[in-house]
């Protein structure tokens, strides 16, 4: 299994990242290997300085970076020789099984729809995040940024693939899947969620428990989460605020570890024709770490596969 990351996307890219594919090259399970992507003589300086197993790990020369600052389309047709660019020509070409960045959030979405594309029968992809529950495990919300404005039918499409994200990734049966509103019977909501939650209600394939309230949200009512992008937004980052508030207090507690965003490393985009992971923007090396677990895991689990195979 050949992983690919982006060493130059992040905010302290290269070195936190070049180092966190240290610490996976060191953890991950022996069939996989690992390809850098970036400015090769900066890779391999930062890599001669580091300890570890670094065998499993192989470069892909890119000569140009895409910042953060930069405009996403812009700077995905302009800089063709970019590490996300050339990332995307990998996966396209199914020379590697997953591609991973911290780097710009915009460009690994750009990409992600105009090289490797949406799967057909998708409206539009999106960002899985993960909200820890009291029970230990996470539920699944979706979506958490790619699509700030939503119609009814992106929000079932959501329901339908955040299933099949439990079902696959977690081995829950039948996933609770809940669609995030502002009281529990179905006729509260906006006009987005009246009519997202019929619509959801009619899917057979899934398992709907309803309308669920923010006190839910860690309550172990769901599996997965239902929402539009803003709204996800939202609560995926405030939830981070829950670590550092109760770090900064000196508390320790397992259940508000699970908030730190170094657990999971990553976010998938679901419903496109590849797996693709993007990192926070300030990712630590043991971020990178779990982001390159999480690629290995979804790409065990066929997750795009799966998608694919429910809307053929």
């Amino acid at each position: 299994m050949r992983l690919a990351l982006d060493a130059m996307g992040g905010d302290y890219a290269p070195k936190s990242i070049i180092e966190g594919a240290v610490l996976a090259s060191d953890s991950l399970p022996s069939d996989a290997e690992i390809i850098l992507i970036g400015k090769e003589q900066i890779i391999r300086e930062h890599l001669s300085q580091l300890e570890g197993n670094k065998s499993r790990i192989q470069i892909v020369h890119a000569d140009e970076v895409i910042t953060m600052a930069e405009h996403p389309t812009k700077a995905f047709s302009q800089k063709p020789n970019s590490s996300i660019s050339i990332g995307f020509q990998l996966l396209k070409q199914k020379e590697v099984d997953a591609f991973c960045s911290a780097g710009n959030t915009g460009a690994m979405l750009v990409g992600s729809m105009f090289s490797i594309k949406t799967i057909e029968g998708i409206l539009r992809p999106g960002i899985a995040g993960f909200m820890p529950q009291e029970s230990g495990r996470f539920a699944v919300i979706m979506d958490v940024g790619a699509n700030a404005d939503c119609k009814p039918e992106m929000l079932a499409q959501f329901a339908v693939i955040g299933s099949l994200y439990a079902k696959y990734m977690y081995g829950i049966d039948k996933p609770k899947v809940g669609l995030m509103n502002l009281g529990e019977e179905a006729e509260k909501g906006t006009i987005l969620t009246l009519a997202a939650h019929q619509l959801i209600k009619q899917i057979d394939t899934i398992n709907f428990v309803g309308n669920l309230e923010g006190r839910d949200m860690f309550a172990n009512k769901a599996d997965v989460i239902v929402c539009d992008g803003y709204t996800g937004n939202i609560i995926l980052k405030m939830g981070e605020t829950f670590y550092d508030l109760v770090s900064k207090r000196g508390f320790e507690d397992n259940f508000f570890n699970m908030f730190n965003y170094e657990e999971v490393g990553g976010s998938p985009i679901l419903g496109i024709n590849g797996n693709v992971i993007i990192g926070h923007g300030i990712s630590s090396p043991k971020a990178i770490k779990n982001m390159m677990h999480l690629a290995y895991q979804l790409t065990k689990a066929n997750i795009s596969d799966k998608i694919k195979n429910a809307y053929s």
